[in-house]
């Protein structure tokens, strides 16, 4: 009989991956089970991420990162409220202000998943299965949809926002100059990230809208839905052109409320795990959500190898730690997102004004606006 896996990867998402090469090189032996067939085609994966400099060097460490056409740095970014066409407050962070060479990078999701697919590939240490492998260490890493953390009991409380994603690709007649954009408009919330490199004219969008306003998006041929935009976004700044589908998913907050025990399988005594999305959601204003499932990442494989020599990758209280660390960093960036959404979602005048007010005196807070934008970034120093 063959000697057990040291560690099975429930999930071969980003999370799942990455966390495979790190603990592969680390001499482990792993099995990467893959996410069920019926996945959506890479030619029409319209995802984009904001990676922050933490997750970028996660990825380097991995030798993955993206070309620069496919990983665009964000030298700034604008956010700004407009309501019944009004334009509010504006807040703006510039990487010079950091003295960093970007506020984050967006990434092309297919292209970052087509690296580390092929990295996996040539990792001796790491095999592919289609079903779960015996494991001293199991990771669940399937996602918010998670079919092995119920089959474990482990309870998931969500709330939902009401609110659903609408993503696309869109083209614009001028260069986006590597400024990524954001507009809280009567309680939605539209995000522009720059693609295509630093000379592009490419956008990633993500329109978080009620059901409703999301059915009556996909239901606009692609002209009305690129007037639409442009209505929301209030700028004038070119002529927008769509560049791909559009899809949707709906958004919201969930936390596990354990994310790790011991348990006996097929008579061997083991351990399992919870990370990224199986995890944790939020919502996707702050673009923090693959950053915090590469930051579990991170830690776990920061514990696993530096843990004592007379303790196994299965031991729990090693699993305990990255539990706590990891539940506290979502704790900060999953309660401060929370907190933005319920904000920005109220339509009401008199709480509209309050909030204008509230960013307007942020804009001007000096430290307190360079400490959000360094832990924004993953700098987890400050």
């Amino acid at each position: 009989m063959p000697r057990p896996y040291d560690v099975c990867i429930r999930g071969a998402g980003i999370v799942g991956r990455t966390l495979a090469l790190r603990l592969a090189s680390q001499r482990l032996r792993v099995a990467l089970v893959a996410q069920s067939p019926g996945s959506t085609p890479a030619h029409s994966d319209v995802r984009a991420y904001a990676l922050s400099p933490a997750s970028r060097a996660l990825i380097e460490s991995v030798r993955c990162w993206p070309d620069a056409a496919h990983a665009t740095p964000v030298l700034s970014m604008q956010v700004q409220t407009l309501d019944q066409g009004r334009l509010g407050a504006s807040v703006q962070f510039e990487a010079a202000t950091q003295n960093a060479p970007a506020l984050n990078w967006i990434v092309d999701v297919p292209v970052l998943e087509g690296l580390l697919a092929d990295a996996v590939r040539f990792q001796p240490l790491i095999e592919l299965h289609n079903e779960a492998q015996p494991a001293s260490l199991t990771v669940i890493c399937e996602g918010r949809a998670s079919s092995t953390r119920e089959e474990f009991g482990v309870d998931f409380d969500v709330t939902p926002y009401h609110q659903t994603a609408v993503a696309a690709r869109v083209e614009c007649t001028v260069p986006h100059h590597q400024v990524a954009r954001q507009w809280f408009a009567d309680g939605e919330i539209l995000a522009f990230l720059p693609m295509d490199g630093p000379r592009g004219d490419l956008y990633a969008l993500v329109w978080s809208v009620s059901p409703t306003r999301a059915n009556a998006l996909l239901a606009m041929d692609p002209q009305e839905f690129c007037q639409a935009l442009e209505a929301a976004s209030g700028t004038g700044d070119g002529t927008l052109r769509l560049n791909s589908d559009r899809k949707t998913w709906g958004l919201q907050a969930a936390l596990a409320r354990r994310w790790c025990a011991s348990r006996v399988q097929d008579g061997m005594q083991s351990s399992w795990v919870l990370a990224g999305d199986a995890a944790h959601n939020v919502h996707p204003l702050a673009g923090q959500g693959l950053n915090l499932g590469l930051g579990d990442v991170a830690e776990l494989a920061r514990l696993l190898e530096g843990r004592p020599y007379w303790r196994t990758v299965a031991d729990v209280k090693i699993l305990r730690a990255y539990e706590r660390a990891r539940k506290a960093q979502y704790a900060l960036v999953g309660g401060s997102g929370d907190v933005l959404q319920q904000m920005f979602a109220q339509t009401q005048p008199a709480i509209q004004g309050m909030r204008d007010w509230g960013m307007r005196a942020f804009e001007q807070s000096g430290r307190l606006k360079d400490w959000i934008a360094r832990r924004a970034m993953g700098d987890a120093s400050v």
